[in-house]
């Protein structure tokens, strides 16, 4: 193993309404970072992000989204320069022939409507191409309606899900 460890490389990113963050892929040092950050989203957007209810996301949730290749799985993480503040994440997690990757975004409560989610997914997109993903896919709560749309407005087509009325599968090909 290194001994030296290469800092991720920090971009800008700007929301749809002009804010410009910082986002870089997450380290192994960032569960607690990340533990902070999903108890500052809503009751409602974690259920919807974990497509399960839970009042706290802990270790078993977060591990595999800091222990991860950069490749196959890559978790970014955006900031709020200002703050340093954890405003959003988004998570690319590739099937093993790099045909499709799955995307999830969650943003904290405060910031929400503001472009960030709208970003997030721009980040995501690019490195699924870049991979040579030939789609991305989102499952999405049948009631997360602005995740839905959002996903819409991004090119991503909805589908239903045999089996499980209460999801809906939303996909995007690049090829």
């Amino acid at each position: 193993m290194n001994a030296q460890i290469d800092a991720p490389e920090v971009r800008e990113m700007k929301t749809r309404n002009g804010d410009v963050l910082a986002v870089r892929p997450v380290t192994g040092d960032d569960e607690a970072l990340l533990e902070e950050f999903f108890d500052r989203v809503s009751d409602e957007d974690r259920r919807f992000r974990f497509l399960s209810p839970r009042k706290h996301v802990g270790h078993e949730q977060l591990a595999p989204m800091v222990e991860i290749d950069h490749f196959r799985t890559e978790t970014w993480v955006a900031f709020d320069e200002a703050s340093g503040a954890v405003v959003g994440t988004a998570m690319l997690a590739c099937d093993n022939p790099l045909d499709t990757g799955e995307v999830a975004v969650s943003v904290c409560k405060d910031w929400r409507g503001k472009g960030v989610g709208w970003a997030l997914l721009d980040v995501v997109a690019k490195a699924a191409e870049q991979r040579g993903l030939r789609r991305v896919i989102s499952i999405e709560d049948r009631e997360n309606h602005a995740a839905i749309e959002l996903e819409r407005e991004k090119g991503f087509v909805p589908h239903g899900v045999d089996g499980d009325p209460t999801v809906v599968m939303l996909e995007k090909t690049f090829r």
